[in-house]
């Protein structure tokens, strides 16, 4: 179901939470608009392209609005780690638009056939690839995640509500209106709608029959005050608890720049490393040491489990399930693979684990038995982003083992339709119909 205008309008003019839920319930009793389902893939295209377009060309502007957004938080004391995900930094705008040409250059997702079945004589079935209808997202701190959540709406032909924190206040406005501008007037500009009050949400989180699926980006109170608040499917991850397992057949120059970067390149980030496990055997041959020395060398302060803790002679932290999410990790020995396997699963979030060794027996069996939404072998856990998978963006990272898991591209916003073409076959008991169920996918 796709939202009118009408709707949306009164969302970004901040209409009262009643009327809002009145005018919606309204909505559902009548006709909504199609919107960029009714686009063709070449239009869907042309308008990512434009946005892309337009992002680079206001860059100066959008900067402006975001460095004071930025500034009014540090003013405010708040802490470090949102404000680095508040900032867009130099070249964000250039990514961003690379991000959104790379979606725009992607097959079209909506319509796809994924499979044909002959039921019977005359009788095809087809299983197509279909928008899942309106989402509403809510965010914090990130005003890139509303243009990328932005851009794949549309691609993927959905209604898109999206709340952003009062920190990115500017931030979202400025980057809204170029996208909006960017969409023809003939598609509806207001598809793409702007809540601005949050005393909202509690009313959108219970229209469960006009919102199809909720996607909450933000810390773990967030994420777990809207799967308390609301019927409607939610799709996200409360906690980015990313281990590195080094085992002890690990390369530790490969090890040493692995997890740097996992921590170091951007600690803020769901995908960053928050804690580093270490084979028992690297205590005595000196490779525990030279990872801690690596780690403090970039300014990580550690924290340690019962047994890091004691060896290092460093502090414990509250808990082994902690999202630091700035320079700062704990620091665990663990027995062989399979302590570490089992100390994921007691205390990880099953966002993205990894482990760095040579031994690929080892290594296999900590790809197959972890279960996380992404698990890598040598490689850091910072790969773990739409952009890098080449999803062209992503609109979060779910852990959910329910419809998408991962990095959630246009693929995790689209469900399935069924289109069966007959020629007046009725079933009548199935007494005189035989099925063939023949796959004509690949005829």
């Amino acid at each position: 179901m796709m939202l009118a205008p009408s709707f949306i309008g009164m969302l970004i003019c901040g209409s009262k939470p009643k009327k809002l839920v009145h005018v919606t319930w309204q909505l559902q009793q009548g006709n909504v608009l199609e919107g960029c389902r009714a686009l063709s893939s070449e239009d869907r295209k042309k308008i990512l392209l434009d946005i892309a377009n337009a992002l680079e060309a206001n860059e100066k502007v959008i900067k402006v609005e975001n460095d004071a957004d930025v500034a009014a938080a540090e003013q405010a004391g708040m802490e470090k780690a949102l404000i680095a995900r508040l900032a867009l930094k130099p070249g964000k705008i250039t990514s961003l638009a690379k991000s959104i040409r790379v979606l725009a250059s992607m097959v079209d997702p909506v319509g796809h056939v994924l499979k044909t079945t002959e039921l019977a004589d005359g009788l095809v079935l087809e299983k197509t690839s279909s928008p899942l209808g309106v989402l509403l997202i809510v965010f914090e701190a990130r005003p890139d995640a509303l243009v990328q959540i932005a851009s794949l709406a549309i691609r993927s032909g959905n209604g898109l509500l999206l709340k952003g924190g009062k920190e990115a206040r500017r931030s979202n406005a400025i980057l809204h209106k170029v996208i909006t501008d960017a969409i023809p007037d003939n598609v509806g500009r207001r598809l793409i709608g702007l809540v601005t009050s949050r005393d909202e949400i509690p009313d959108l989180l219970k229209l469960d029959d006009v919102i199809d699926l909720v996607i909450p980006r933000g810390s773990n109170k967030l994420v777990s005050s809207i799967k308390a608040s609301t019927k409607i499917p939610v799709l996200g991850h409360a906690d980015g608890v990313c281990h590195v397992y080094v085992d002890k057949s690990a390369n530790m120059q490969m090890a040493k720049r692995v997890i740097v970067d996992a921590k170091v390149d951007y600690p803020a980030a769901c995908n960053a490393m928050e804690t580093l496990l270490v084979h028992k055997d690297l205590v005595s041959s000196g490779g525990l040491n030279e990872l801690v020395l690596e780690l403090r060398n970039e300014g990580v302060v550690l924290h340690g489990g019962p047994r890091a803790s004691e060896e290092l002679s460093i502090p414990e932290p509250a808990s082994l399930h902690h999202e630091y999410s700035s320079l700062a990790c704990t620091v665990e020995i663990v027995d062989d693979v399979h302590a570490a396997i089992d100390h994921i699963h007691r205390h990880g979030s099953a966002h993205t684990d990894c482990i760095i060794s040579e031994d690929l027996e080892v290594a296999e069996t900590f790809l197959r038995q972890v279960d996380s939404a992404a698990v890598f072998h040598n490689a850091s856990t910072r790969f773990s982003d739409g952009a890098r998978f080449g999803l062209g963006a992503e609109v979060g990272i779910s852990t959910s083992r329910i419809h998408a898991r991962g990095p959630v591209g246009v693929e995790g916003l689209l469900t399935t339709r069924w289109l069966l073409r007959g020629s007046g076959q009725i079933v009548d008991g199935d007494k005189a119909i035989t099925y063939t169920h023949k796959d004509l996918t690949s005829v």
